[in-house]
């Protein structure tokens, strides 16, 4: 069913006072104003929102997207907070938290609510025996943000197993599904990251994989070698999530509030995909610099196109794990996570990624991008 805007009805009452300050709700939206956001990212990190509302549906999700719209208000979406890196003097508009439920499973194919917790979604797939994401395990964040970034990690991908995403489109103004072809999904890119101000997710469908309690075929060497079997061999489902579980730790890419190597947005920086003229001027390079027997990470990517590993670029340009001195470092689990040690500001953060940035172009010609989603501001 297509909606189209329409305003929850709005009933004005007091909300409990609390460290966001006073609120009302509409309806059963929640609304709270100088709210602090830094408590609803993983970095824990920036400033407060004008105004801070919370969805449950969809038709709530709908109505304060087309409220903002209505009125030009800034509009902030705010899922698991995983993947974004807030500037410190907040965000002047409308955080709108899509806090949707819904897992629906017939057969193989699955249906999640954007707000639906990710981790938890995956293992309710494990569970139910049928493949396809169990690799993804670990991951922080929403069901909703998944189509955007394409996620991915250990071998595996969400656009491999996306049927359709349905989605608000502000310009259209109504809902509407997008098939997976539609989505323009590339390594951690799609049609709904190239254009963010367009397209609120509200609801993810996939197609999964019963194959009798195993899991899809093992793409990923590391992964493979911790369970002892070739890449392309299928393992039980529920040994190949808590490889990944116990990997994903290894490298504090596992939430843990006592455990500060998870204060970050996971892998801070994407991995170069760089043309065949570049890799070659990238790996004389690497030559001049690490010695004439040095060779860079390549994994084919396609189209005459070489993926590069950025952990590695970081590492060799000299920023290895615990790098730094101050509230913001390296994590001293994996040098792809920048983190938050406690008192952290988010300038402490980008002054960090900035000078892993000059670093690893300086060394190596390369530079690095931003996974996480910047909000006011830049790096």
């Amino acid at each position: 069913m297509r909606r189209r805007c329409a305003r929850v009805p709005v009933t004005a009452r007091t909300a409990p006072a609390g460290p966001a300050g006073g609120g009302r709700s509409l309806g059963r939206v929640q609304e709270l104003h100088d709210a602090p956001l830094a408590p609803l990212t993983t970095l824990r990190l920036g400033g407060p929102a004008a105004r801070l509302v919370t969805a449950t549906t969809d038709d709530e999700v709908i109505s304060v997207v087309c409220e903002a719209d209505d009125t030009g208000t800034p509009l902030l979406i705010v899922g698991g907070g995983s993947n974004l890196v807030i500037g410190d003097k907040g965000f002047d508009g409308t955080a709108l938290v899509v806090a949707t439920r819904g897992f629906t499973l017939d057969g193989t194919r699955l249906e999640l609510a954007a707000g639906e917790v990710w981790t938890d979604a995956v293992a309710r797939t494990v569970e139910a025996g049928l493949a396809g994401i169990e690799c993804l395990a670990g991951i922080p964040g929403s069901a909703g943000a998944t189509p955007i970034q394409n996620v991915g990690a250990y071998g595996q991908e969400v656009s491999s197993t996306i049927t359709e995403v349905v989605a608000y489109d502000r310009t259209a103004r109504e809902t509407v599904t997008l098939a997976n072809e539609d989505c323009a999904f590339s390594y951690r890119h799609s049609r709904f990251k190239a254009d963010p101000e367009r397209y609120v997710v509200l609801r993810v469908r996939f197609a999964l994989e019963d194959a009798g309690g195993l899991s899809g075929p093992l793409r990923y060497a590391e992964t493979a070698r911790t369970l002892g079997v070739e890449p392309g061999d299928r393992v039980p489902l529920g040994m190949a999530r808590e490889a990944v579980l116990k990997l994903r730790a290894g490298k504090g890419m596992v939430l843990d509030p006592e455990d500060h190597d998870t204060w970050s947005a996971g892998s801070f920086f994407t991995n170069p995909i760089l043309t065949a003229d570049a890799f070659e001027a990238f790996r004389a390079r690497v030559r001049e610099h690490l010695g004439p027997d040095a060779e860079p990470p390549a994994y084919p990517a396609g189209e005459g196109r070489t993926k590069t590993s950025a952990a590695w670029l970081i590492d060799k340009a000299g920023f290895t794990k615990g790098y730094g001195t101050g509230p913001a470092r390296i994590s001293t689990k994996h040098t792809l996570a920048l983190t938050n040690r406690g008192g952290a500001t988010t300038e402490d953060l980008l002054a960090l990624a900035r000078e892993v940035v000059a670093g690893v172009h300086r060394t190596f010609g390369i530079t690095l991008v931003n996974e996480p989603v910047t909000v006011g501001v830049h790096l």
